[in-house]
């Protein structure tokens, strides 16, 4: 294998025997390396089915923290990924594509970041996991969209807070504790921001006894006119737990594919995209694992996340302190 064209494409481009069975050929392989897959629920649902273990960005820290397994496959994104690597720096943790990205994670770069932090002095730093591990490095704690209400609150309520980069995120914290002493980065999810209301008015119209259920990355209006408001896990809970058999759900559609599973009576409706016109909200960065590209980094173990050291070390303070919190 040519591992500089691999470094330029992000992920091992290799011709396949098109008669393989690709999910057989990635448990044998994972078997036999004794490896162990996560993915994320926003995964494409073959890359969810097999995985060791499918979760939000919550579940997924914990899991890695009590992983022995020193060979870790992370199905989902590159941020993602670095958090595992902060959590088991002396694990091999490969990413199926390196270009597999964030939106969030790009609105806030380490530089501008900084001297935002700079402009606002002695300001508790609470950084979403949807960042840079240079990012983190920079923060006091870290949160998911499972835990971001219990971290603010577990911070004196006098004291100043920097909050990023999710600026929807921000807004929901801000308005739920209602506190004022939160000044929030100006970054989103381009998955969740594009949500539009009249879209999911028009479901709701079409299927009027179905239950609006919303992940908190998107804008204030879309919340407001939500049954229920919750992270990705809390969304599929929901859902699992609720008398009610119709869903619109607002968050990227691959959860869907759980959601289905764990309550195949049920139906769930994804709004229209408000760019695309299509009826579907899915992340493109995640998206871009396959299980050609899994079955690939699992025989070669490459491409993997690779960290300063100096960089986990400090990455790893604030990842900690969220997981205290949970």
């Amino acid at each position: 294998m040519n591992y500089t064209s691999v470094d330029k494409l992000g992920y091992i481009d290799e011709e396949v025997d098109g008669n393989l069975d690709l999910s057989a050929a990635i448990r044998k392989i994972k078997e036999e390396k004794n490896a162990i897959i996560l993915a994320h629920y926003y995964q494409r649902p073959e890359v969810q089915d097999v995985a060791d273990f499918v979760g939000d960005s919550l579940a997924l820290s914990l899991k890695a923290a009590s992983l022995k397994n020193t060979l870790i496959l992370f199905a989902g994104v590159k941020f993602m990924a670095e958090t595992v690597k902060i959590l088991k720096p002396q694990s091999k943790v490969l990413i199926p594509d390196l270009n597999a990205g964030c939106s969030l994670s790009d609105s806030c770069n380490f530089k501008d970041f900084k001297a935002f932090i700079d402009l606002h002095p002695n300001h508790t730093i609470v950084t979403y996991v949807n960042s840079s591990a240079e990012v983190k490095a920079l923060s006091d704690i870290c949160c998911t969209s499972s835990n971001a209400l219990n971290v603010v609150k577990s911070i004196n309520e006098e004291q100043p807070i920097i909050f990023a980069p999710d600026r929807n995120l921000g807004s929901y914290v801000k308005l739920t504790l209602n506190i004022t002493n939160i000044t929030i980065w100006d970054g989103y999810c381009h998955v969740h921001d594009q949500f539009i209301l009249d879209s999911i008015l028009d479901l709701k119209v079409k299927y009027p006894k179905a239950k609006i259920i919303t992940h908190p990355e998107c804008q204030n209006q879309i919340l407001l006119i939500s049954d229920f408001i919750g992270s990705t896990q809390n969304l599929l809970d929901y859902t699992i737990n609720s008398k009610f058999s119709d869903f619109i759900v607002v968050t990227e559609p691959g959860i869907i594919h759980q959601m289905n599973k764990m309550s195949p009576h049920k139906k769930f409706y994804s709004p229209y995209h408000k760019i695309s016109g299509c009826n579907c909200n899915e992340c493109n960065f995640m998206k871009l694992n396959t299980l050609k590209k899994i079955y690939l980094t699992l025989k070669y173990e490459y491409p993997y996340i690779n960290l300063d050291s100096e960089l986990i070390y400090k990455a790893i303070k604030p990842i900690n302190r969220m997981l205290e919190i949970k």
